[in-house]
């Protein structure tokens, strides 16, 4: 009977990500994610909520499950590779329609679990815990196993599926950091050994093939931090960052140098606690002992009270916002719903880039013509992505030498820049597989 492959989401867009892998009559499903402008835009939040299911994937917020309902009794597992909610966001509205184990690395099962409690969710599935390195059989056919990566959450992994026609290879995100900030770099010689034995399939992300770059190391990112942070003359200033919550890393990079700037650490926001709790869950970080974490809008309006009354020069505010979300802390705070008040010179830094969707481009530019209209210092796109570029995904196909590469994780043009890649590594183009969301191929 052989593979098939769907891509039920993340084809035709950056987000959404879920890909359905039937082998002979087993399913595996890797992730199950959200699309965030068009969650964003029916929620105006960037938080997961309890909604209606249907009502998500009729809006393309959620992945159309329904696209595999054919298959939907040989599912074995749902297997997520990291704990970006483009990544696990839907498993929580989806994952119930599948008589199937979730399984995932103690950080994604631990975000998943704080999804679930916050929403009061009742998972109908049993969730298994694996570590990086470790291996799952899945039945007397598949066995699933996790290879360390690093990205811009703690213990993503590639996923290989084990099969008897060869090893399926599911890389959706990864980048290779040589010196990351938190965790181990990615297991390369587990990579070259698969290559070795024989990859049947590769299903890579391809955000970033246009661009000819290595992507720059997490330590990157922490020393423009620290030329920001410390190198800056912020006396008497507010000073404000704005980054990922999921971004551990980054998180505890920020802690670092607000204690050398001698300011109180207060996290404001819900999607900041749930995920500095889940690293704090598994032992990962000790956050909660360095710096005040406030979660819900009632309490933060309080704390900010509090912090204009003491002096806000003396506080470090790291706050949710960094896309623009009205729903969001910063947006509340410049739009003085909030009982704070920021003054000329006050800094504010994104720790981030503007993730480049429409939604997304509108809310940052309101967000900075608000803050430019107030005078604020505004430092921007003080980051490094988490993501491949075209000389990892290089990397990446050499070393595993897959027999067939599925593109994924992108826009048209982003995959299609995966494939040009390929191709002009010698692959024949019948073995390039441009797939659109929804669709199924065959392997052989």
């Amino acid at each position: 009977m052989g593979i098939e492959i769907c891509g039920i989401g993340g084809y035709t867009e950056v987000g959404r990500n879920c890909t359905a892998i039937k082998v002979d009559d087993e399913v595996i499903i890797c992730d199950m994610g959200i699309y965030l402008e068009s969650y964003i835009r029916f929620t105006e939040d960037e938080d997961i909520i309890n909604l209606n299911p249907d009502e998500l994937i009729s809006v393309g917020a959620i992945p159309d499950v329904t696209k595999i309902d054919k298959w939907k009794n040989k599912v074995k597992a749902i297997v997520p590779s990291h704990a970006h909610l483009d990544h696990i966001g839907g498993l929580a509205f989806l994952a119930g329609r599948f008589n199937a184990p979730i399984i995932g690395t103690p950080f994604t099962i631990s975000v998943f679990n704080a999804i679930l409690r916050d929403e009061k969710i009742k998972p109908k599935n049993k969730v298994v815990t694996l570590n990086a390195g470790s291996k799952y059989k899945i039945s007397e056919n598949i066995t699933i196993e996790f290879i360390n990566m690093t990205h811009s959450t703690p213990q993503t992994v590639t996923i290989a599926i084990h099969t008897k026609y060869g090893i399926i290879i599911y890389a959706n995100d990864f980048k290779f950091d040589n010196q990351p900030v938190l965790g181990k770099k990615p297991d390369y010689d587990r990579l070259r050994e698969l290559g070795k034995q024989g990859v049947f399939a590769l299903i890579c992300e391809s955000t970033y093939a246009r661009d000819a770059i290595k992507m720059p190391s997490e330590s990157v990112a922490k020393e423009m931090l620290r030329d920001v942070l410390l190198g800056t003359d912020t006396r008497k200033k507010a000073v404000i960052v704005t980054t990922f919550s999921s971004h551990i890393a980054r998180l505890k990079s920020i802690i670092e140098f607000g204690k050398k700037m001698n300011r109180k650490i207060v996290f404001l926001g819900r999607s900041l606690a749930k995920y500095a709790l889940a690293a704090e869950d598994i032992g990962l970080v000790n956050f909660s002992k360095q710096v005040e974490i406030v979660k819900y809008s009632s309490k933060i309006k309080r704390k900010l009270k509090k912090i204009m009354a003491d002096g806000k020069h003396k506080y470090l505010l790291v706050v949710t916002g960094h896309q623009g979300e009205p729903k969001a802390t910063l947006s509340k705070m410049i739009n003085e719903k909030m009982d704070f008040k920021l003054s000329a010179e006050d800094l504010v830094i994104f720790s981030c880039k503007t993730i480049p969707t429409p939604i997304n481009i509108e809310n940052r530019e309101h967000l900075e013509r608000t803050l430019k209209d107030m005078n604020v210092r505004i430092f921007k796109d003080i980051h490094v992505s988490g993501h491949a570029g075209r000389e990892d995904l290089r990397d990446m196909i050499n070393m595993i030498k897959p027999k067939h590469l599925i593109p994924s994780h992108g826009f048209s043009e982003m995959r299609e820049a995966l494939q040009g890649l390929a191709l002009e590594m010698g692959y024949d183009k019948k073995r390039i597989y441009l797939i659109e969301d929804g669709k199924t191929i065959i392997l052989e």
